[in-house]
């Protein structure tokens, strides 16, 4: 169901990145080299697990068992976040793979348009071939994805403690890594990486490991057809 945003006014000065999650890993997972989104198979998965570690970093969701649980701290102001919580909430308690699973082409749309109204991607309706209607996506603040790159890949330097990393700074790193989005991590980096990464995962929480399950079901299902 499309949201109504309210008018936004004319920005003054630069531009801040995103507070949620999963618009900023939408923003990460734009080429700009390129001038498109990667990942487009798995960026749905990936938002939702980025909104689900929103809300258990928020005190929102808890662990119950591998079971997302929710708690009783007040629903977030952003609409996103509380739409996926009443979701979950009006659930019995399902493991974290099963709302990741739930309505990817939803989420992408919805982060999009939130991105949009707030004025830090253009979104251009147009043909592919001059047939398939689809949209074209250029970045508004390509210095706002810029700083987001840096403050993700500089989780991975040694000199830091894993211990003392922001959580959604370490959170944003290893989505990038699980869902190997290599305009974020390249593989080699990964590769170089692997287990401070898993040490930033654990730190995390259960979300990561989930997601990976859910990514790997769906390319054996695509493997199988």
């Amino acid at each position: 169901m499309s949201r109504t945003l309210p008018k936004r006014p004319a920005r003054v000065g630069p531009a801040a990145p995103p507070e949620s999650l999963a618009a900023r890993i939408f923003l990460l997972a734009y080429d700009p080299a390129k001038g498109r989104l990667t990942g487009r198979s798995t960026l749905g998965k990936v938002l939702r697990a980025a909104a689900l570690i929103d809300l258990q970093l928020r005190g929102n969701l808890a662990d119950d068992n591998g079971r997302a649980k929710p708690t009783g701290t007040a629903v977030p102001n952003d609409e996103i976040l509380a739409g996926l919580l009443t979701e979950i909430r009006s659930s019995n308690p399902r493991k974290w793979r099963t709302w990741i699973d739930r309505r990817n082409v939803a989420m992408i749309r919805d982060i999009r348009d939130e991105l949009a109204h707030a004025q830090l991607i253009k979104v251009e309706p147009y043909r592919f071939l001059g047939l398939i209607p689809t949209n074209r996506i250029t970045l508004r603040q390509p210095l706002v994805r810029r700083q987001l790159l840096q403050h993700t890949t500089d989780v991975l330097r040694p000199a830091r403690l894993v211990s003392r990393i922001d959580l959604r700074d370490a959170a944003l790193a290893v989505l990038a890594s699980t869902a190997d989005l290599r305009v974020v991590i390249p593989k080699d980096v990964r590769n170089r990486h692997k287990d401070r990464l898993a040490q930033l995962t654990i730190r995390v929480g259960p979300v990561p490991p989930a997601l990976k399950k859910s990514i790997q079901a769906s390319h054996s299902s695509s493997g199988a057809g």
